[in-house]
């Protein structure tokens, strides 16, 4: 909940089916703290010589994003290597090539699991805040989050109280884990005090003073003199000064602070954290169990991106985990056929004493609802859904994500004869296009092994959309396969494809998500347009 305070101001946004005007809120502090962000992470970037610093004050934020240049850095940022820059357009650029470029950022923001729902190019060039702020803030949470997991802190075992394990960390969102960092370093510098919130609890500093004082470095020169300050924006003010001897004052002003405002503050702590952990290393015993945890794969993270990208009401972070109670899963198939959920069979609030029986009730449903929509789920009940079952639950969702891929592509191509576009229609469409294109490449299957080298995914591309390709970027000897599979990818989402599949994937040449870059490229022909 955003606490009152904050600096607000309108603008007015007109719907595309002209309706009457829509008034926006949009928060003049988010506009200065990204804006920030991007100056004090980018700035050091060749290619953004022309465009930072942006001036937090002046609202250019929006006109200096709008040839996406800025957006694909920070995507890349967030994620790293998510585009591959050979595909930006830097130099020279006109409105289609900076439409090129503000595509190829959604695309890719969309591909790392931000929901870009309503959300077009044109509306970026044009700098619509609203949808501006939000892309930003979905971006930037995602690189702040990206760290926060037992592979990049390995002391995060500190945190775990002595009835909690490994799984139990797996379980707790970013927000959750963060909270109980902040609550491990109070405990230690005996404050007294418990963090519950970003908003209220952090609005008088002091957990913030107590936070930053345990975990500076040595010889920081960091300080507990905050706390005896009089009023919450001084004391604010005071804090963040002890925040910048060790570079972490970021996200917020001492009016966010004294104000509580939401994101900023929890963006702040997610800085902290990533900067100064100040966790105890694991001892052996403690290793060997973070060794023997399942890390989360490409297939399980692809898989999270795209349901994230999609809009699901509660954020996916751990798939079996925040697959659990069936809700996500309802909802996905109420986007992949609307109307097929019968929302009085779903318990959607759960009761403490009944929540284990009614979240199995939930499973078997979506079972059941599988079933109907004609999933192969042999062997497949809702209790192996609710245990987290790794094999079975994905089985189920590859099948939601391809059921997904279909229907959007028979909706592409027409096809409203109830009959979904099938393999062997997709496999005959890609070498049609290859011929025509007089591209020498084809594929038998989602299974050649000639796929590999991504030649005949980036003659499709050049095929749909005729010189999109530089060919000289395209190498055949020596390590060429995975820098053709980049290429070939961030191509993909340059022309408006909305390719959720990995480089890896292509080389590997992993069926299931090979099958999905040929499907949304023949989306994308049969469109006609960049979506």
């Amino acid at each position: 909940m955003e606490a009152t305070g904050q600096k607000l101001h309108k603008v007015d946004g007109l719907t595309t089916l002209g309706e009457n005007g829509i008034v926006h809120t949009i928060c003049d502090e988010e506009e200065v703290a990204f804006s920030n962000w991007i100056n004090n992470n980018l700035s050091d970037d060749g290619d953004l010589v022309q465009l930072l610093p942006l001036d937090p004050q002046s609202q250019e934020l929006y006109t200096k994003i709008n040839d996406g240049l800025i957006l694909c850095k920070l995507i890349n940022l967030a994620v790293r290597d998510t585009i591959d820059e050979r595909v930006i357009n830097k130099k020279n650029l006109n409105t289609y090539t900076k439409l090129e470029n503000l595509t190829l950022s959604l695309m890719s923001a969309q591909a790392i699991g931000c929901a870009i729902i309503n959300i077009d190019a044109d509306d970026l060039f044009k700098g619509k805040p609203h949808l501006v702020l939000g892309l930003l803030w979905q971006i930037i949470r995602i690189g702040l989050f990206n760290q926060i997991d037992l592979s990049n802190v390995p002391g995060l075992l500190r945190i775990l109280d002595k009835d909690e394990n490994v799984e139990s960390l797996r379980k707790m969102s970013p927000e959750d884990i963060l909270v109980k960092w902040v609550n491990y370093h109070l405990e230690k510098a005996g404050c007294g005090k418990k963090l519950g919130n970003f908003t209220n609890d952090v609005q008088d500093s002091v957990i913030y003073t107590h936070l930053l004082h345990q975990i500076a470095p040595k010889g920081s020169g960091v300080g507990l003199g905050p706390l005896s300050v009089d009023g919450n924006v001084d004391r604010a003010g005071a804090m963040l000064e002890e925040a910048e001897k060790i570079g972490v004052r970021e996200f917020v002003s001492a009016g966010d602070v004294s104000n509580g405002v939401y994101k900023l503050n929890l963006a702040f702590v997610a800085n902290l954290f990533n900067k100064y952990p100040s966790l105890p290393e694991p001892d052996v015993e403690e290793v060997e169990l973070i060794v023997a945890a399942d890390k989360e794969s490409r297939e399980e993270k692809t898989y999270r991106n795209w349901m994230n990208s999609l809009g699901v009401s509660s954020c996916v972070n751990w798939l079996y985990a925040d697959l659990q109670n069936g809700l996500v899963i309802f909802q996905l198939y109420d986007i992949i056929q609307p109307g097929v959920v019968n929302w009085k069979k779903v318990v959607q609030t759960f009761r403490k004493l009944q929540s284990m029986m009614e979240k199995i009730s939930n499973c078997n449903y979506a079972v059941e609802l599988g079933r109907e929509l004609r999933f192969s789920l042999v062997g497949i009940q809702g209790k192996d859904l609710y245990d987290g079952n790794r094999t079975l639950t994905l089985a189920l969702v590859w099948q939601l994500m391809r059921a997904y891929t279909l229907v959007i592509l028979s909706q592409c191509t027409h096809a409203n004869d109830g009959k979904l576009v099938g393999d062997k229609d997709i496999i005959e469409w890609a070498n049609q296009k290859l011929t025509a294109s007089g591209k020498e490449s084809s594929i038998k299957g989602f299974q050649d092994s000639t796929i590999s080298n991504g030649r005949a995914v980036i003659d499709l591309i050049d095929a749909i959309a005729p010189g999109s390709i530089d060919y000289e970027m395209v190498k055949d000897q020596g390590e060429s396969k995975l820098s053709n599979a980049k290429y070939a990818i961030s191509s993909g989402r340059k022309i408006g494809a909305k390719i959720y599949a990995l480089p890896e994937d292509i080389v590997e040449v992993k069926p299931k998500m090979v099958m999905t870059v040929f499907a949304c490229l023949m989306a994308r022909d049969y469109s006609g347009t960049k979506n």
